[in-house]
């Protein structure tokens, strides 16, 4: 096998992060996009160094979420990730021009490579990746290029979707990949389905966020977009990874 020297360059823009966490779901629609703003906009609240890396390749939208369409990188030995209220953002959309990715194999890996060995992140707490949905060839490229990657796994109250990321968290565990816990998402009533999967899957059940109706209207003001019941929910969820 040929080494690819950009992953020499990857490990060197890491190597002042102390933690990267994937947020993952073999579904799409869970909300991944959301908690991934959220859990950046809560840490850097906490007073963490806080960076955002957008990997959503079908569906990048936590440029929409912070209100991030409008701001470009700049360029100085790489690419500086834009300030987003404190916290260090990147996305696919700006290797895009937020238009449609349609890519696979080389192509695909060598974007992400790319991504990775370009950009300039200072030194961080945490570095979160939001991931497209599934268990493609992005999960797979990140899981061989980049060191210490951890995951957490996102899924709705619903069976079909349980069903689904059930797939993800065991390809996860049988590869021996770190998952710091599952969060269920858009939680609407007492039900302990989730909980009960957990158990059944030995995976740490981090906390739930409720179904709030009126998020999106926040979408785009990320000053306002955690409430005081969000704040409970997330710190009760990022009191159980840390």
């Amino acid at each position: 096998m040929i080494h690819d020297p950009r992953t020499s360059i990857i490990d060197k823009r890491l190597e002042n992060v102390k933690n990267i966490i994937a947020i993952g779901s073999g579904k799409g629609g869970v909300g991944k996009s959301t908690f991934s703003s959220l859990l950046s906009l809560f840490l850097n609240k906490k007073g963490y160094k806080v960076g955002l890396l957008d990997l959503d390749i079908y569906g990048p939208s936590t440029h929409l979420i912070l209100n991030a369409e409008d701001k470009t990188p700049q360029e100085e030995y790489g690419l500086k990730p834009v300030d987003i209220n404190g916290i260090e953002f990147m996305s696919i959309i700006y290797f895009t021009q937020n238009k449609p990715l349609i890519m696979r194999g080389k192509e695909l890996t060598d974007t992400i490579l790319e991504i990775f060995a370009i950009t300039r992140w200072n030194n961080l707490d945490y570095l979160i990746i939001d991931m497209p949905p599934g268990m493609g060839e992005v999960l797979l490229d990140l899981i061989k290029f980049i060191k210490n990657l951890q995951f957490i796994v996102i899924t709705n109250p619903t069976k079909i979707a349980m069903e689904t990321v059930e797939k993800l968290i065991r390809f996860l565990k049988e590869s021996n990949y770190p998952i710091l816990g599952l969060v269920e998402n858009m939680k609407n009533k007492d039900g302990t389905f989730v909980k009960e999967k957990c158990k059944e899957l030995n995976v740490k059940y981090l906390g739930h966020i409720s179904f709030y109706e009126d998020i999106e209207n926040y979408y785009g003001i990320p000053e306002k977009l955690i409430n005081q019941n969000l704040d409970k929910e997330i710190n009760q969820i990022v009191s159980n990874f840390t």
